[in-house]
C-alpha cells in the first residue's frame, strides 16, 4: 500500500512546507513593516506579501485534493509530477507577487493550468474506477499496457 502513496506523500510533506514559508514571510513582513495583528493594511509591499500567502492557502486545499484523488485513481507518477510543477509555480506565483501585482500573472495562469489537468486525471480515474467495478468496463485500458 505505501508503494502507491510515497510520492503522494512526499508532494504533499513538500506542499506543507512550502505553505510554512509562505506564512514565514508575513512574519517577516509584519516586522519589517510594523504591521501587528490582526491588521491586514498597510504598505503596497506588506499587502502584496499578505495577498500571495493568503491567495496559496485557499487554493492549497483544492490542490491536496485533487492531487490525491488523480494519484489515487489515476496514476500516481504522473499525479506527483504535476503536483511538484504546482509547487513550483506556486514559488514563482508568491515571488512575483511579492515584487509586483502584475508578477504573479503568469505562474497564476500556469496553477490553474495544473489544477484542471489534476481535476481531469482524477474524474478520468475515478470514472473509470466506478465504470470497471460495476460495469466491467475499462475505459483506460491504454493504462494497463
Amino acid at each position: 500500500m505505501l508503494e502507491q502513496i510515497h510520492l503522494l506523500a512526499a508532494v504533499t510533506v513538500l506542499g506543507v512546507l512550502e505553505q510554512a514559508y509562505f506564512s514565514l514571510q508575513v512574519i517577516y513582513a509584519r516586522r519589517t513593516y510594523g504591521i501587528s495583528p490582526p491588521k491586514v493594511a498597510g504598505p503596497p509591499e506588506f499587502e502584496r506579501i499578505f495577498r500571495a500567502q493568503v491567495n496559496c492557502s485557499e487554493y492549497f486545499p483544492i490542490f491536496l485534493a485533487v492531487l490525491w484523488q488523480a494519484g489515487l485513481f489515476f496514476h500516481q507518477g504522473l499525479a506527483a509530477v504535476c503536483g511538484l510543477l504546482y509547487l513550483y509555480a506556486r514559488y514563482l506565483y508568491f515571488t512575483g507577487y511579492k515584487e509586483s501585482a502584475s508578477g504573479r500573472l503568469v505562474p497564476m495562469y500556469f496553477n490553474a493550468g495544473l489544477i484542471w489537468i489534476l481535476t481531469g486525471l482524477s474524474g478520468a480515474g475515478i470514472l473509470h474506477s466506478l465504470l470497471s467495478h460495476y460495469v466491467g468496463l475499462n475505459i483506460l485500458w491504454l493504462m494497463d499496457l
